[in-house]
């Protein structure tokens, strides 16, 4: 368990994150595609206007609604009751945006540009080192609990070595949330304090989400029987490989408590 708690580096190898990812696993992440996306509009345009809160304007907003797809997304439908449209009410491209951020874009004089990371990533040659390193800073650098409102701090982030070993060995099959909540987190005072339990949606807003942005999870919905909940987000993984490690694979989820999670073999290595 000490080693899981360790942050992936070249001299600890317990969890390994693939760097060798092919042009479909590229595909098939949601943050690493739009990524793309966003470097190229941010160098061809030398730089995307920001506003004064660090966001991008609203014509940014507008050309990228154009070319960002993200799976089980209907910008129709997010945007019924929207008169105008900020980047936070965007959230397939403000979580792209927060991500890249971290490593291949910055904010320089009201633009955001790309950063040298950034520009070498769209070489054919970088561009399969991209998930790895993304997905490295998001999970171990970034602080996750934005996306979980606040509830329970930043929990279980702090045990996201932890969490990820958890969910290869316990997610073989369909579960709830609630069920790997119990199953792969380590549960802290904190979290049976309330009135009711805010374990379940921690870990789906930190963890589980931004696993399936990433392409490491999949869902599909199915009806829940005598539930006022209308379907449940189920979430399965599909291999594309053979390793003798566990790896990881993709997708996009919603946030009902009935999110059910079946693990991937594809992205992150995890030492047996």
């Amino acid at each position: 368990m000490r080693a899981l708690r360790q942050e992936p580096s070249a001299g600890q190898t317990t969890i390994r994150i693939a760097n060798d990812l092919s042009a479909d696993e590229l595909a098939g992440s949601a943050v690493v595609r739009n990524t793309l996306i966003l470097l190229r509009q941010a160098i061809e345009s030398g730089g995307l206007p920001l506003t004064s809160t660090g966001n991008l304007s609203r014509a940014a907003v507008a050309k990228m609604r154009e070319l960002i797809e993200w799976p089980h997304y209907d910008q129709a439908d997010a945007f019924r009751f929207n008169k105008v449209i900020n980047e936070p009410d965007f959230l397939p491209l403000h979580v792209v945006r927060l991500f890249a951020q971290a490593a291949t874009l910055r904010a320089q004089r009201g633009k955001l540009v790309a950063t040298p990371l950034g520009k070498s990533m769209l070489s054919n040659a970088r561009q399969s080192s991209l998930p790895a390193i993304l997905f490295h800073l998001v999970f171990w650098h970034m602080d996750l609990g934005y996306f979980g409102r606040g509830v329970l701090g930043s929990w279980p982030q702090a045990d996201i070595g932890i969490v990820l070993w958890s969910l290869s060995v316990s997610a073989g099959d369909w579960q709830t949330s609630d069920k790997l909540t119990r199953l792969c987190t380590i549960p802290e005072s904190a979290i049976r304090s309330g009135t009711w339990d805010r374990s379940a949606f921690a870990l789906e807003a930190r963890i589980l989400r931004p696993l399936l942005w990433f392409g490491l999870l999949e869902y599909r919905s199915e009806k829940i029987p005598a539930s006022k909940f209308a379907a449940a987000l189920l979430s399965q993984g599909r291999t594309l490989r053979s390793p003798a490690h566990i790896r990881c694979q993709n997708g996009f989820c919603g946030g009902l408590p009935s999110l059910m999670v079946n693990w991937l073999t594809n992205m992150i290595l995890l030492a047996s």
